[in-house]
């Protein structure tokens, strides 16, 4: 078994970014697959806080290869700046490999992603205005500019002056914006590339030869399950894959190379931005949630939306990315609870729903059904085994596991890489 595969089993912000680091010690490469700087990730170990977004999780380790693979779009000056910041605290990048095939984020592709928000008004899809969705839409359309145009000034300009020349109508004649001008984009991306081209590569080639040499890739996802553009709460999702089967296709690898698909999970639910969300919860529990968890986006500093865990999401994660096991994390916010609810199904006009509703309308107006279990009102930071844990935190755990008919293999009991409990992992058995 060589190929692992870890994805947000709900509407991200699950803590993909700790796991991650917990594991990659094990690993010899950790690549990221779709996204972009939308996302965040945030790493505690030994006192140092780290706040990721586009470079792999697994970058403080010195023996990682960290692959930002085709199916992520980059901002340059981001990744840059990312870099910089990363060498200042004393973690080398040299290793960093970037695919030649991953489509670049234009300026002129946030400046759309701003104003096509504001042009929603109450609709808004409530995206981080970063430029991801313009820059997947360009790529679809094949207008997108690549990696590998930063090798080639010549091919670049080409490529600019044609998306500009539909991209400057719109941001003049729709949205009375500022233009550009090939010249001054050229120049500023020219800039950026003498210092990526060291490690601009074929990632696919890169981390198929790895396989087939029996190391140990570990493929990163971003955001969630429910943010999935074919899969999540349509249109309140992002503009990528990041469910298991992305990983094949923002890698360039075949599915028999997965063996494994983690799924991250909170004890709890929360999401950012607009869209629907059954359990949501609007009152005390709800700014507790938010006030013991940090419920703020890592990106965006935006507050999370909380709400009690919905079973009935965790099995539609397991159907769309097959999981074989699922990573439980902040169960020690639970701690300061009497009492905890677990949605397990859907009521909608007297039907009862147990897994998720095909049709939006259902989906938007569910109510959900609870089954309400004691809390354990104790400090399980210090856990190390799950024996540790509470009689009633185990047993929570234990009936997340029943509903979802996946084992609970990690749990975390704090932010620090230190506060988790490998259950059921060992990585190389």
């Amino acid at each position: 078994m060589a190929g692992i595969v870890l994805v947000g089993a709900q509407w991200g912000d699950e803590g993909k970014g700790k796991i991650t680091d917990l594991l990659a010690d094990d690993m010899d490469f950790v690549v990221r697959f779709q996204g972009g700087n939308n996302a965040g990730h945030t790493i505690i170990h030994g006192g140092r806080t780290l706040k990721l977004h586009l470079i792999p999780s697994g970058i403080m380790y010195a023996h990682i290869t960290p692959v930002i693979g085709n199916g992520v779009v980059i901002d340059p000056k981001v990744l840059l700046e990312e870099m910089d910041e990363l060498e200042a605290d004393g973690l080398s990048t040299h290793r960093l490999l970037i695919s030649c095939n991953a489509h670049l984020i234009m300026p002129y592709h946030r400046d759309l992603d701003g104003a096509s928000e504001k042009r929603l008004g109450d609709l808004e899809i409530g995206t981080t205005r970063r430029g991801i969705g313009p820059a997947y839409q360009d790529k679809s359309t094949r207008l997108g500019l690549r990696v590998q145009d930063l090798t080639d000034e010549k091919i670049f300009r080409a490529k600019l002056e044609a998306a500009l020349s539909e991209k400057n109508a719109i941001l003049e004649r729709i949205y009375d914006l500022p233009t550009y001008t090939v010249d001054e984009i050229t120049e500023e991306y020219m800039g950026y590339a003498e210092r990526i081209r060291p490690h601009i590569a074929d990632t696919s080639s890169v981390v198929n030869t790895a396989l087939a040499a029996d190391q140990w890739v570990f493929f990163e996802g971003a955001q969630g399950t429910l943010l999935d553009i074919d899969h999540g709460t349509y249109p309140f999702v992002t503009s990528s894959s990041p469910t298991a089967g992305g990983a094949c296709t923002g890698v360039g690898v075949g599915p028999k190379r997965i063996d494994r698909v983690l799924g991250i999970a909170k004890a709890y639910i929360t999401r950012v931005g607009s869209g629907p969300f059954p359990t949501e919860l609007n009152d005390e529990t709800g700014e507790l949630l938010t006030r013991v968890g940090g419920e703020f986006g890592t990106t965006t500093g935006r507050r999370r939306r909380c709400g009690w865990y919905d079973a009935v999401i965790i099995r539609y994660a397991v159907q769309v990315n097959g999981l074989t096991d699922l990573v439980i994390t902040k169960l020690d916010v639970l701690s300061e609870l009497d009492t905890i609810k677990v949605c397990v199904a859907y009521e909608y006009e007297g039907h009862r729903h147990n897994n998720l509703p095909c049709h939006q309308t259902i989906f938007h107006h569910a109510r959900p059904i609870y089954e309400e279990v004691p809390g354990w009102r104790e400090d399980i930071t210090g856990c190390r085994r799950f024996e540790d844990l509470p009689k009633n935190a185990r047993d929570y755990i234990g009936l997340l596991e029943d509903l979802a008919e996946v084992p609970v293999s990690i749990i975390a009991v704090g932010p620090s890489r230190e506060q988790t409990i490998m259950r059921r992992w060992d990585a190389r058995a």
